[in-house]
């Protein structure tokens, strides 16, 4: 939406690769942290309790099949694909008996009120776009950034130090929403494929749901953990060194994005 017209099937397939590399890099640390620290380790499951948890968990594996399957095949659209992705959802909350019909009007009420949250940031942040479309501010940044330089290299550093600024104090939507018209135009000037700086983009801004003072992740993990922002916050450090290293090799090896939509030709 923010782009005008990226293809969201590519979008996707675009951000595994990126995501699998960050997810590995995570765990290394993780790994190598817990062996620093010494923390207990956890029951070997075996391979009965493998394959058993794995059988109960395909239902729910199989949702990615028929959402991100549907889109690349062009079975349904994206946004056909989202109530789809509900309906299926809603079936396996039946028959995993974790919804009931005397839950399902307050559900409905919930997720009523969040997309009510959404779609205010959505229109308020179009606005915003359209006041800066309106007074060509799009236009002077991308005049300004490529008068500092025009090295590819150097541009890209200081638009992913920019977005990681942006992301510590604002929320992922209207970050999109606000700052892609504003860094599309730069990169697609110096050559950089739309979809490979979506991916950019989007990691940039997950980082900074991590960290404080507006990382909804990092507090939902904090309240799940009954622990500080201020216990975490150091511990945390080596994870976001190597998200920063993540995504410093996806800007730079674009393939590592590209590769998987240009197999679907996408």
């Amino acid at each position: 939406l923010a782009s005008g017209g990226a293809s969201i099937a590519a979008l996707f397939l675009a951000g595994y690769i990126p995501g699998i590399l960050t997810g590995l890099l995570l765990m290394l640390v993780a790994s190598f942290w817990a062996k620093k620290k010494g923390y207990k380790v956890g029951k070997r499951s075996t391979l009965k309790n493998i394959i058993k948890t794995f059988i109960d968990a395909v239902p729910s594996l199989f949702m990615l099949v028929v959402v991100i399957g549907g889109i690349v095949t062009g079975v349904f659209t994206a946004t056909e694909a989202s109530a789809i992705a509900v309906l299926y959802s809603v079936v396996l909350g039946f028959i995993y008996k974790e919804i009931t019909f005397k839950k399902l009007p307050q559900i409905l009420l919930d997720s009523s009120s969040t997309t009510a949250i959404v779609m205010l940031l959505i229109g308020a942040s179009m606005s915003m776009s359209w006041a800066l479309s309106f007074e060509n501010i799009p236009q002077d940044i991308s005049t300004g950034l490529l008068s500092i330089s025009d090295n590819k290299i150097m541009i890209l550093l200081i638009i992913n130090l920019l977005l990681l600024f942006v992301g510590i104090f604002m929320d992922m939507t209207p970050a999109v929403l606000i700052f892609t018209p504003i860094f599309l135009p730069v990169v697609m000037k110096l050559g950089l494929d739309p979809v490979h700086f979506g991916i950019i983009m989007i990691l940039n801004l997950c980082i900074g749901l991590c960290t404080p003072p507006v990382g909804s992740v990092l507090f939902v993990g904090v309240g799940i953990a009954n622990t500080t922002i201020e216990k975490v916050v150091k511990p945390l450090l080596p994870l976001f060194v190597v998200m920063i290293i993540a995504l410093f090799l996806i800007t730079y090896f674009p393939q590592l994005s590209l590769w998987l939509p240009g197999l679907f030709d996408l």
